[in-house]
Parts: structure tokens; C-alpha cells; sequence
């Protein structure tokens, strides 16, 4: 009898030639971490472009764990059948009567047969495989066929060792497998752009740890249970998530008694990008992500992002820098987080926030601003204090 199981089809990856293998293993790995969540057993086996996965779960389950792997483009539950015409007819069948319950309720519904042979040593060509499945759901059910506009497309595709037959065929998270471009610390704030920035982070490959800055002691945890609770959103997609909340009050209480005055928020930025690259470089991450999106606050202006990037010298990526407000927010509605940077917070101290931000700033103002007081002193110092989830 033909045994349930889902395909996962690759989608750029299939173009990485020599280091495919290496892409390859990630992926495997990052299927098994995810499916095999709760102690399910697991069994993966490669095909060429395609992972063919069952599991000791209910097909709807396994069809959801699956969904959430970078990496794959396709994710297709299957009927897995022997490798004849009448196997993979007989599974066509099965899959019609499951979905739409037995023939003879007088509902025509259009319907095509698409068939593939990934291996040709097969009896039929794809054309006559189509044709003779097509036949018996004909015969069957007496549903007439559209090969241009189906109400039910059955895909039949022929591998080495056997046939798989299908009814649907759902979108995949797509990108490359999570760590195989390295790994990179996010800065995560309590909003919508940084959790979605760090997801596309992780959609090119990234492995991404997470850094939080507080206002604390002038604060309330407010911000922090937020970006608790994104991380924990986002960590499905890569598995041993770790969040570092660093306070940072004092530290922004002594950049506003040393007169930053309206270069006080960039001045703040400049301190975050400095104290999460110390902290990349303990964590052994080679990159920092932020939210940044173009001209969408007064801080993100080109030439404050120009000065705030200086500080680093650990390449700074914005995976969000051309997006405007309505794609990032439909972005995090999708992956289900959209609630969670709704609620209200306050991740810095407000009180120590001017009225009015410099959108003109350049490195040297920024750098008198930090020669008033011990500045690398007071990075390593936020660091001291942080906490990690």
C-alpha cells in the first residue's frame, strides 16, 4: 500500500554546484532538529533536488514542522507508491476518494493529470503515464479534463525507487539553510523591523544570536519579556535561540551629561553597535543585523546611518534597509509575531530622549561627543550587566 510522506523540493540551492553538499548537510540537519522536535522519530532520505521525509507524526503535523525550514522552496504532501502504472494509479485514486469521499455524488470537477519522470528507466513516458492515470480517474469519477485552468491538478512524478503522487503543493519558507552563510548577532528592539530583519538574516543562511539593549534601571522589563517573546517566534526557524539583554540607562544618563543634546539617539546607536560588536566578537559571530530601514525615522536618515556605521568595524547588514512600514508589518503578520511587537514597551529611557534629532550628523561631532567621557569604558561596562536567555 502506498505510504504517506512529504517532499521537500529545493529552491536556490539547487543551483550551488560544488558546494552543494556542504548546503546539503545543513539542511538535513535543520529538517531533522525541526521534525524530529518532542522525540518524533524521523527518516530522510535524499533524492536529487528533493528530501522525501516521514515521521511517527499525523500528516497535518508533519506538514507544519516541515513548513517552517529554511532552505526548501516546496513543501508537497505525497502518497509514496512502487514504481509501476498501476501503483501510482492506485494512489491517485486513494488520494481523490480521501480528499472528496467516494464517486457518484454528481460533482464534475475539472481535472488535469501532470506528470514527471525524474528517472526515465520507467515503462510509460510522461505523456502516457498522464494518459493512463488520467483514464482511470475518468473512468472512476467521470470528471472531465482542463489541462489549462484544473479545479484538481494531480501531479504523479517518477523516482529511482518508486512514484509519488500528489494533490497539493505548498509554499516553503524558501532562502538557504539556516548556518550554512555563518553566523551573525541581531540587534532586536521591541518593534516590527528588527525580528523581521533578523528572519530575512536567517532566510540568506545566517545563524543569528540576539542582543536586546534596555533602558534599565530607568525601565521597566516591559521590553525585554518582548523580545523574549519574538525570539522564542523566530527560534523555530533555527533551533537554540540565545537572547543578551543589556541595560543600557546608565549609559545613555552619561552620554546626556556630557552634552550630546540632539545627537543623543545617534550617540546611543553608535554605543549598541559598538557594545554588540565586543559582544559578536566573544560570541565568535562575524557580522551585526539591525532593522534599519531608509529614511523611515530620524535616526535611519543616510547620513546618520553613515555615522552610526562607523563606529563598527564588523560588517553591519540591513536586510530591511529598502522596505517601507506596510511590507515589513505583512511580513510579521505571516510569520505570527505581528502581535507581539504590537504590544507596548519601552525599550530605552524616554526622559533622557530630546525633543529634537539631528538627521545631519558626521562622524566628528559623534566623536566629540564621545571623547567627553571614558566611552570604551562604558561599553565594556553595559556588557558586565548583561543577562542571557
Amino acid at each position: 500500500m502506498a505510504q504517506p510522506c512529504v517532499l521537500l523540493k529545493y529552491g536556490e540551492l539547487i543551483l550551488k554546484r560544488r558546494n552543494r553538499g556542504r548546503f546539503e548537510r545543513h539542511l538535513l540537519r535543520n529538517v531533522e532538529r525541526t521534525v524530529a522536535a518532542d522525540g518524533a522519530r524521523v527518516r530522510i532520505s535524499p533524492r536529487d533536488g528533493v528530501l522525501v521525509l516521514r515521521a511517527g507524526l499525523p500528516q497535518d503535523e508533519l506538514l507544519a514542522r516541515a513548513r517552517q525550514v529554511l532552505g526548501v522552496s516546496v513543501v508537497q504532501p505525497a502518497l509514496r507508491a512502487a514504481k509501476t502504472p498501476e501503483d501510482a494509479t492506485a494512489a491517485a485514486l486513494r488520494l481523490l476518494r480521501e480528499r472528496f469521499g467516494a464517486p457518484g455524488d454528481g460533482t464534475r470537477r475539472r481535472f488535469a493529470v501532470r506528470a514527471r519522470r525524474r528517472h526515465k528507466g520507467f515503462p510509460l513516458t510522461s505523456e502516457q503515464l498522464a494518459a493512463h492515470v488520467g483514464k482511470a480517474v475518468c473512468d472512476e469519477w467521470g470528471w472531465p479534463v482542463d489541462l489549462d485552468e484544473p479545479e484538481v491538478e494531480i501531479v504523479v512524478e517518477v523516482d529511482k525507487h518508486e512514484v509519488f503522487v500528489s494533490l497539493d503543493r505548498h509554499r516553503g519558507q524558501g532562502g538557504l539553510p539556516v548556518g550554512s552563510s555563518g553566523h551573525a548577532l541581531a540587534l532586536l528592539s521591541g518593534g516590527y523591523d528588527s525580528p523581521i530583519a533578523a528572519y530575512r538574516a536567517m532566510r540568506r543562511g545566517l545563524r543569528c544570536d540576539f542582543v536586546h539593549f534596555t533602558g534599565a534601571p530607568y525601565t521597566g522589563p516591559a521590553s525585554a519579556y518582548k523580545a523574549y517573546a519574538l525570539v522564542r517566534g523566530l527560534d523555530r526557524f533555527q533551533g537554540d535561540s540565545r537572547l543578551h539583554v543589556v541595560p543600557i540607562g546608565n549609559a545613555q544618563r552619561a552620554l546626556a551629561t556630557a552634552g550630546a543634546g540632539q545627537l543623543q539617539v545617534v550617540a546611543q546607536r553608535r554605543l549598541m553597535v559598538r557594545a554588540a560588536e565586543l559582544l559578536a566578537q566573544r560570541l565568535g559571530a562575524r557580522a551585526l543585523v539591525t532593522g534599519d530601514s531608509l529614511g523611515q525615522v530620524s535616526s535611519q536618515t543616510l547620513s546618520n546611518l553613515a555615522t552610526i556605521e562607523q563606529s563598527c568595524s564588523m560588517p553591519l547588514l540591513r536586510p530591511l534597509l529598502a522596505w517601507d512600514k506596510e511590507e515589513i508589518i505583512a511580513e510579521s503578520r505571516r510569520l505570527g509575531i505581528a502581535e507581539i511587537s504590537a504590544l507596548p514597551d519601552e525599550d530605552c529611557c524616554s526622559l533622557l530622549t530630546p525633543p529634537r534629532v539631528a538627521t545631519r550628523t558626521t562622524v566628528a561631532q559623534l566623536e566629540g561627543v564621545e571623547r567627553r567621557l571614558p566611552f570604551d569604558d562604558l561599553v565594556r561596562a553595559v556588557l558586565d550587566e548583561a543577562q542571557v536567555l
